[in-house]
């Protein structure tokens, strides 16, 4: 362990926000020493948006610009709380007895992998490629058993 992560470790058992919480320490640990698949690629380049209806239910969605990709070139797996999206390289340019010599070649013809964290019970509910857009809608499923509940206090 290098001084900077021992200091902000230190620092961070030491912040507010870790006094105020209770049952997180795995979270806290798991952030700081296990990141997950950081990679500075930026392609595809994509958004994430927090959408909130009329009613007040709210839903997350991931949006990746995977122009030249079909349905069949890429795959969505969710695993141990995180959203793996891979692409494997969708524009063919050639075809059998063809001979393609590029001129200009500006279209990415990379494969690519995107991994997400997702937090607890969020749940993918769909999957959408349209004109080069891939929309996955993320929604909070809560269980009731961890809903808030009421403790009646009794006497002793």
């Amino acid at each position: 362990m290098t001084s900077k992560q021992l200091r902000v470790n230190s620092d961070l058992i030491n912040s507010q926000l870790y006094k105020m919480s209770v049952g997180f320490d795995r979270l806290f640990d798991e952030f700081f020493t296990n990141p997950v698949n950081i990679s500075a690629s930026t392609y595809p380049p994509y958004n994430v948006a927090r959408v909130t209806t009329e009613d007040g239910e709210t839903s997350y969605e991931i949006t990746l610009a995977v122009a030249g990709f079909t349905e069949s070139d890429i795959e969505i797996v969710v695993e141990d709380n995180h959203l793996k999206v891979t692409g494997k390289s969708g524009v063919l340019a050639e075809e059998a007895g063809t001979k393609v010599e590029y001129i200009h070649k500006g279209i990415a013809e990379r494969n690519f992998t995107r991994t997400l964290r997702l937090a607890d019970h969020v749940e993918v509910e769909k999957a959408v490629l349209q004109d080069g857009i891939l929309r996955i809608k993320l929604v909070v499923n809560i269980p009731e058993e961890a809903k808030p509940k009421q403790i009646k206090i009794s006497k002793a």
